[in-house]
C-alpha cells in the first residue's frame, strides 16, 4: 500500500499547493491521510486527494444553501473563482463595484485587496453606491479593504483561510473576495510567486462558501502571465468570456 500512496511533497505537487496547505488540511481533517512507518509520516491516496479537489459541491457550511451570485449579468455558483480583465481605468469598476455593493446589501462580508491609491478609488465609487451606508459596513466588519507585504504563497493561503473559517465559525454566510492583482502582484516577491498563490488560494476557497474574483489589469500583465491566470481559474470557462473581459 505504501507504493500507492503520495508524501506530503508529491501531494502538494498534485494539488498545486504548498507542502505547510498540504499539512494544515490533513491536521485540520480535512483531507484524508494515513500514517506509516515508524516515523509516522503522511501518506496520501490519489483517490482522496481528487475527492478533496472536487469537494466544491459540498462545502463545509453545514445547513447552508448556497445560491449562485450575479456578476455583470452572469450567474457565479458559489464557491467560485474568477478572474476578470479590463484595458481602461473607466472598466475597473464595472464588475466589481456592483458585486461588492450586492454583498453589503445582503449583509454579506466583502474584501477588498489593493493598494493606497486603488483603495481609495473603490471607496469613492462604494459610497456614491445607493442604499450603501460604507462606513457603518466598515465599522461592523462587513467590510475589509486591505493590503499586506512581503508575503508568500504559504503566508497568504493560511491568511485567508483562518478568515473565512473565523466568518463562518460566528455563522453561516457567503464571503465575497475582490482582489485587484496588478497591486497585489507588488505584495508578493514576484510575479510567479503570486501566479502560484493563484493556484493554491482555487484549491483552497473552494472549501468554503467563496466568490472571488481577481481582476487583471490587461496593461500590467503579459501573454503569458495571461496564461497562467486562465489556468489558474477554470470557473472562467464555465461562463461567457465575453462578459469577465471589460
Amino acid at each position: 500500500m505504501a507504493q500507492e500512496l503520495l508524501n506530503t511533497a508529491e501531494a502538494a505537487r498534485f494539488l498545486r499547493v504548498s507542502q505547510a496547505s498540504i499539512r494544515r488540511w490533513s491536521d485540520s481533517g480535512l483531507l484524508a491521510s494515513h500514517r506509516v512507518g515508524r516515523r509516522r509520516e503522511r501518506r496520501f491516496a490519489q483517490p482522496d486527494l481528487v475527492a478533496f479537489l472536487h469537494r466544491a459541491e459540498k462545502p463545509s457550511t453545514a445547513g447552508q444553501s448556497l445560491r449562485a451570485i450575479n456578476v455583470g449579468g452572469l450567474p457565479i455558483p458559489v464557491p467560485g473563482h474568477l478572474a476578470t480583465f479590463y484595458s481602461s481605468d473607466e472598466a475597473r469598476l464595472r464588475l466589481t463595484v456592483p458585486f461588492i455593493a450586492d454583498g453589503l446589501r445582503s449583509d454579506q462580508p466583502c474584501f477588498l485587496v489593493a493598494t493606497d491609491e486603488v483603495l481609495q478609488v473603490y471607496m469613492e465609487a462604494l459610497g456614491d453606491q445607493e442604499g450603501l451606508d460604507l462606513n457603518r459596513a466598515a465599522a461592523t466588519g462587513k467590510f475589509t479593504a486591505l493590503r499586506f507585504d512581503g508575503s508568500t504563497v504559504d503566508k497568504a493561503v493560511a491568511f485567508w483561510e483562518g478568515k473565512f473559517a473565523d466568518i463562518l465559525s460566528h455563522h453561516p454566510t457567503i464571503i465575497r473576495h475582490v482582489g485587484e492583482m496588478a497591486t497585489v502582484r507588488r505584495m508578493f516577491p514576484s510575479e510567479n510567486e503570486m501566479l502560484r498563490f493563484e493556484q493554491a488560494y482555487d484549491v483552497m476557497c473552494r472549501r468554503f462558501p467563496v466568490a472571488a474574483i481577481c481582476q487583471y489589469d490587461a496593461r500590467e500583465f503579459d501573454g503569458l502571465a495571461m496564461l497562467h491566470v486562465l489556468k489558474a481559474h477554470p470557473d472562467v470557462f464555465e461562463g461567457r468570456l465575453g462578459t469577465l473581459l471589460h
